[in-house]
C-alpha cells in the first residue's frame, strides 16, 4: 500500500547524485563553451566512445575538423596539438553526458525491481529520463548549427540546450523533495505561491538571456557598470533594424536586457525578502535563501562583466545561476506543500 510506503535513503542519495552530476555537466559545458571547444567534434553517434589513441587516428579526426567553418575561419593556424587542446573538452563533455544517462537508467531499473519507487511517482522518474534524452539531442542540434556556414552555434539553440539542462535539474530536485517527503507532505497552497512562481519565471528568463549573452559573446563588450560605456543604454543597443532584433540578435541589446532584467530580479527579491518576515516559517526560510542567492549572483555577474569574463568567473556565474534556480524551486515547493508534522 502506498500510504505505508517509506522512502529509501539510497534512492534519495541517487537523486542528489543526479543533481550534482548535472551541476558538474554545467561546469564542463561552460568550460567547453568559453574555450571555444564545442565544435571540435564534427560527428555524433552512440558508438565510438573511445578517443583517438594513435597519431593516425588524431590526423583522421583533425582532417574532419579541417572541413568545418570554424577551422577555415577561426583556427586555420591550428596544428594537431592545438586541435587536441579543444577536442578533449568537447570529448569530456559528451562522455560525461553519457555517464549521467547510465547513472540514471541502471539504478532506476534496479529501484523499480525492488519496488523502492511508489507507482504514483513512476511518471515523474520517466519524465526525468525523457528530459535527459531530449537534452542530449538538443546538444547535437545546437552543435550542428555551427558546422554549416557560420563557425559558432546559434545562441537560440544554446539557450534551448542550457535551459533544458536547468529544467531537468530543477525537476530532479522537485522529485527529490516529493519522494523524500512521501506520505509526510500535504498539499497546502499558500497565497504567496503566485509571488514564488513570478520570481522563478523572471529568474528563468534571466537565465535564458544569460545564454543569449554567452552565445553572442556579448559579455566581452561594454565591460563597465552601472553604465554601458558611459550611457544608460549604449547606442549600439538600438542600432539594428527592425528594432525588436536589437533585443534578440544584437550583442549590445541582449546585454542591456540581461543587465536590466538582473536589476528587476534583484529589486523583486528585495521586496520578497522584506515581505517574507510575515510568512510561515518554512516559506520564510526558503524566501531568504532564494533572495540571498539572487543578490550574490547579481554581484557575481557584475564582477564577471568588469573582469571581461575570464573562464573561471564565467563558469562560476553559470553554475550559480542553476543554484539560484534550485533555490526558487524550493520556494515554490514550500508554497505548495507543508509537512504533516509541522
Amino acid at each position: 500500500m502506498e500510504d505505508q510506503f517509506v522512502p529509501k535513503r539510497l534512492v534519495i542519495y541517487w537523486l542528489y547524485l543526479g543533481i550534482a552530476m548535472v551541476l558538474g555537466m554545467v561546469v564542463i559545458g561552460g568550460v567547453t563553451r568559453l574555450t571555444h571547444s564545442g565544435l571540435s567534434m564534427t560527428h555524433w553517434s552512440f558508438s565510438g566512445s573511445l578517443p583517438p589513441t594513435t597519431d593516425e587516428a588524431w590526423e583522421s579526426e583533425f582532417a574532419k575538423y579541417q572541413e568545418s567553418p570554424e577551422y577555415k575561419e577561426v583556427h586555420a593556424y591550428f596544428e594537431v596539438e592545438e586541435f587536441k587542446s579543444i577536442y578533449w573538452w568537447e570529448y569530456i563533455h559528451r562522455m560525461f553526458g553519457r555517464l549521467i544517462g547510465l547513472v540514471f537508467i541502471f539504478p532506476f531499473i534496479f529501484f523499480l525491481v525492488k519496488k523502492w519507487i511508489p507507482k504514483s511517482m513512476y511518471k515523474h522518474f520517466f519524465i526525468i529520463l525523457g528530459l535527459g534524452a531530449f537534452q542530449a539531442l538538443l546538444g547535437w542540434f545546437m552543435v550542428k548549427s555551427g558546422l554549416i556556414d557560420v563557425p559558432r552555434v546559434s545562441h537560440f539553440r544554446l539557450a534551448a540546450h542550457l535551459s533544458t539542462a536547468f529544467i531537468a535539474c530543477s525537476y530532479i530536485y522537485w522529485v527529490t523533495m516529493r519522494y523524500k517527503n512521501f506520505n509526510q507532505e500535504e498539499l497546502s497552497i499558500l497565497p504567496e505561491r503566485k509571488t514564488a512562481i513570478i520570481i522563478t519565471g523572471l529568474v528563468f528568463l534571466q537565465i535564458i538571456y544569460g545564454a543569449f549573452v554567452a552565445g553572442l559573446r556579448a559579455g566581452w563588450i561594454h565591460n563597465t557598470w552601472p553604465l554601458m560605456d558611459g550611457d544608460i543604454i549604449a547606442p549600439a543597443a538600438l542600432a539594428l533594424e527592425p528594432f525588436i532584433d536589437n533585443f534578440f540578435e544584437g550583442r549590445s541589446g541582449v546585454q542591456f536586457v540581461h543587465r536590466t532584467l538582473g536589476l528587476v530580479v534583484v529589486l523583486f527579491s528585495g521586496w520578497i525578502l522584506y515581505k517574507s518576515a510575515l510568512w510561515e516559517e518554512s516559506l520564510k526560510k526558503a524566501a531568504r535563501i532564494a533572495s540571498l542567492a539572487v543578490f550574490f549572483q547579481f554581484a557575481l555577474g557584475v564582477i564577471t562583466l568588469l573582469m571581461e569574463v575570464p573562464i573561471y568567473m564565467g563558469v562560476i556565474h553559470q553554475v550559480f545561476a542553476l543554484i539560484v534556480l534550485l533555490a526558487h524551486v524550493s520556494l515554490i515547493y514550500s508554497a505548495n506543500y507543508r509537512l504533516a508534522s509541522s
